[in-house]
């Protein structure tokens, strides 16, 4: 592989994150063999390890990428304006747009930082931190101002993450709702739940794109958890 193109490596580097979300995703880091991504992304072992160095470091690669993106994705909404409740709105809208999307990724960098160790650990937990602490102060000057009601900051900073996170597992597109729709209604639940009125992003442009990450596979999250699973996410989006 020495001497391909920059965007050959790059080609193939986005193929191979893609089979390990695939694979970590449905198995779990700890219970995905090296042989098991190579195959999965029709590569031999020693062309993976060219590649990505270890499991952990395509690991560590998948979640650095997905945090990346939302942290720009969210300091992008904060610049859009000055006022609190817009400026969540916007977060709030980047997070489940970007969870939805990115289905597959948005889980594996939910629940496999467990499978990450030293340096690794440290560096992407550090980020996620950075990343949810944009709620944290976006809440605390809201507060501060009077925008927001809260009653416990921290309980709300985590209830707003859980709830948009948890878009990941049942969110289907093509589904009864747009994506649009559901941004929009979980930007209003937000709200409710600091005692934003209801009319206070009247005319506000929250919702911007969303881009799909090089490491989400092509194949709806349905699909690869299986009949029993698709048959819960149907059920599920169609509340």
């Amino acid at each position: 592989m020495i001497g391909q193109p920059t965007e050959m490596r790059i080609m193939d580097l986005g193929r191979v994150q893609r089979a390990a979300v695939t694979l970590f995703a449905t198995k779990g880091f700890a219970a995905t063999g090296i042989r098991e991504l190579g195959a999965e992304a029709g590569i031999n072992s020693a062309t993976l390890y060219h590649y990505v160095g270890s499991k952990e470091s395509l690991l560590a690669s998948i979640i650095r990428s997905c945090l990346d993106e939302l942290t720009q994705s969210g300091e992008r909404a904060m610049r859009r304006s000055a006022d609190p409740v817009v400026q969540l709105a916007g977060l709030v809208s980047s997070h489940v747009g970007i969870t939805a999307v990115n289905q597959l990724t948005a889980r594996v960098a939910e629940y496999e930082m467990r499978g990450l160790t030293g340096d690794n650990r440290i560096e992407l937990q550090t980020l996620r931190d950075e990343y949810e602490l944009l709620f944290g102060q976006i809440l605390e000057r809201g507060q501060r101002v009077g925008a927001f009601d809260i009653e416990d900051l921290a309980l709300s900073r985590l209830a707003i993450l859980e709830m948009c996170t948890g878009v990941a597992h049942w969110y289907r597109p093509g589904g009864r709702l747009e994506l649009e729709d559901v941004q929009r209604f979980f930007v209003s639940t937000t709200c409710k739940l600091l005692s934003v009125p209801s009319d206070e992003l009247n005319g506000v442009e929250f919702i911007h794109d969303v881009r799909k990450l090089d490491s989400e596979p092509e194949t709806q999250s349905s699909e690869i958890w299986g009949t029993h699973a698709q048959s819960d996410f149907v059920r599920r989006s169609e509340l």
